[in-house]
């Protein structure tokens, strides 16, 4: 059975605003991308952690 468009079963997303289509990338030292991953809940934390340090700096401009 074909995929329908607009079903009321289909996912839907669990952010209030949409992400960005090109993401942000950075290295890190080694281990810290397997430290990182096994944090409950990571990449909300780190958005936050993001949103903080860019009201600390006062860099609010888009």
């Amino acid at each position: 059975m074909p995929f329908q468009k607009k079903n009321k079963l289909g996912a839907t997303s669990l952010n209030e605003e949409p992400f960005d289509k090109s993401p942000v990338c950075f290295n890190v030292r080694i281990g810290v991308k397997e430290k990182l991953k096994a944090v409950p809940d990571w990449k909300e934390r780190l958005r936050k952690l993001v949103d903080e340090l860019i009201e600390e700096t006062g860099n609010t401009s888009q």
